[in-house]
């Protein structure tokens, strides 16, 4: 499974309105990106309280970079 597509799994487990989660994948040679974007009043619950649900994800993106030999980040980005 591609880390973009289990981040949108995850993001739209945990917002109100899943059918606006967006996921954008930024590849250079050694960092993928994975800019997840949510509507404004979604953003803290993928966030969570003081971070950790993002930190969360951000855990299981470190976990997966090892296949990939890749760095790869989270940016939580909202709808604004």
């Amino acid at each position: 499974m591609e880390p973009k597509d289990l981040i949108l799994i995850i993001a739209q487990e945990l917002v109100d309105h899943p059918e606006q989660v967006s996921v954008n994948k930024i590849e250079s040679n050694n960092t993928v990106i994975i800019e997840l974007t949510v509507t404004k009043s979604d953003i803290g619950k993928v966030l969570g309280k003081e971070g950790r649900t993002a930190n969360a994800i951000r855990s299981i993106l470190n976990a997966m970079a090892g296949k990939t030999r890749k760095r790869l980040m989270l940016e939580i980005v909202d709808q604004g």
